[in-house]
């Protein structure tokens, strides 16, 4: 009888270890063992995103040598508008801005903004927007000027204050060098701000940067 019980047992012990076998594993996450992220995708956003600031910028500039004020509306922030500062330091209250309906209605106008005052005479700078465009903002061809991105290269004795102002957008600087005729003084760079509104960057300030008195 003691026989025939031990071969029992172990049937019995046999199938209950069949059985815990059988049963699902809980679905748990590890957390030692998160999912990296994948660095391929990271580096391929990074380079997207700053081909399309490039494309972007590259356009602006065109549509300033080219004079299409038209076009270069069409690059306005749709809700925020544009700014537009003469020198580095951006004052958001006293530097000229226009919704993207007040650019396209005062642009084919001969109407005079104020837009700032000249550094060193403090004389007021009245112009129209074809002319402030076409002179100030695009006085040299900045086409063939050296760019970078969210960098700055040019800079002088006067306070540059963007990063602050628009410390959560993009920008682009379209930089030339001064000539040594003029101990290099004469340098000239012109920036964009852009910020992404619905999957495209919009302009929300043009700033013009030069060496000041």
């Amino acid at each position: 009888m003691k026989k025939l019980l031990i071969p029992l047992f172990v049937l019995i012990l046999i199938v209950a270890c069949k059985k815990n076998a059988e049963k699902p594993v809980p679905n748990v996450i590890d957390s030692t063992a998160q999912v990296k992220p994948d660095s391929t995708s990271t580096s391929e956003t990074i380079t997207n995103k700053e081909a399309s600031l490039k494309k972007a910028n590259d356009e602006v500039l065109q549509t300033l040598k080219n004079k299409d004020y038209k076009t270069f509306a069409s690059f306005i922030h749709p809700e925020k508008g544009v700014r537009f500062s003469m020198y580095a330091f951006v004052d958001p209250k006293s530097d000229k801005q226009f919704s993207k309906a007040d650019f396209e209605k005062y642009q084919p106008t001969k109407t005079l903004f104020t837009w700032g005052a000249h550094d060193g005479s403090g004389d007021a700078y009245k112009a129209t927007i074809n002319d402030y465009l076409g002179k100030w903002v695009f006085s040299k061809d900045f086409t063939a000027s050296q760019y970078s991105p969210n960098q700055f290269l040019g800079g002088g004795n006067s306070l540059n204050n963007l990063k602050e102002i628009y410390s959560k957008d993009d920008f682009t600087e379209n930089y030339i060098k001064g000539t040594e005729k003029n101990g290099e003084m004469d340098w000239k760079t012109l920036r964009f701000v852009f910020e992404d509104f619905q999957g495209k960057y919009y302009l929300v300030a043009v700033v013009n940067d030069q060496w000041t008195i």
